[in-house]
């Protein structure tokens, strides 16, 4: 079981004077499922974009812990896995020669066995020495997963997690989702409904539109 947490406190996210979200409070902790929806343009990757530390609110704050020690953003990389639909992977590299490039860089333990692991349950491993140029778009999708996961991170956020994935890939990512949720906090930004019904608490993002 992880100690990990996450805490949003009276957040708010303006763009010039276009209102996004306003006083959005949450607390996560332990491990399983939260969800974020709303419709598109509703602003689910900018407050995943925030909770990953990726940019800054307008006002309020995230806290991440772990146990009772608050994380600093300057170490929240080695805490979190992150898939989105816009994260880029190099295209002339083949998907083994990517995840050991990103580990590095990361400087994270390259762990065959994990990545062998999700490979095959993400169907991958038959292509893992192909040029990910040559990879469909759901296969790219099943990649970032790999990506996300292989360093075990406490805490896993998944923009759009089934997007591009054909009927077999979603199995396949919803089955992660699972087992992960025993171990991590997982949150889910989608307005998928087969995404959200694996969530045990969802925020609404229209809730939070209210500008008084």
């Amino acid at each position: 079981m992880s100690n990990f947490s996450i805490k949003a406190v009276d957040l708010s996210k303006y763009f010039g004077r276009r209102l996004i979200f306003k006083n959005l409070n949450f607390e996560f902790e332990n491990c399983g499922i939260m969800g974020i929806s709303g419709a598109n343009g509703s602003g689910k990757s900018t407050l995943v974009k925030i909770i990953a530390g990726i940019i800054s609110p307008s006002s309020g704050k995230i806290i991440h812990s772990n146990g009772e020690s608050e994380i600093i953003y300057e170490k929240l990389h080695n805490y979190i896995g992150f898939v989105s639909p816009y994260l880029v992977l190099y295209e002339e590299f083949s998907a083994w020669e990517n995840l050991e490039y990103f580990a590095e860089i990361r400087d994270v333990k390259f762990n065959r066995e994990k990545i062998e692991y999700l490979l095959n349950k993400l169907l991958l491993f038959d292509r893992k020495g192909d040029m990910v140029k040559t990879y469909s778009s759901g296969m790219k999708q099943r990649l970032k997963f790999i990506f996300a996961l292989m360093h075990s991170p406490m805490f896993v956020i998944l923009d759009e997690p089934t997007s591009n994935l054909d009927s077999a890939g979603k199995d396949a990512v919803f089955q992660i989702i699972e087992e992960e949720s025993k171990s991590s906090i997982v949150i889910i930004a989608s307005n998928e409904e087969s995404d959200l019904k694996l969530c045990s608490k969802e925020i609404k993002l229209e809730d939070f539109k209210n500008s008084k």
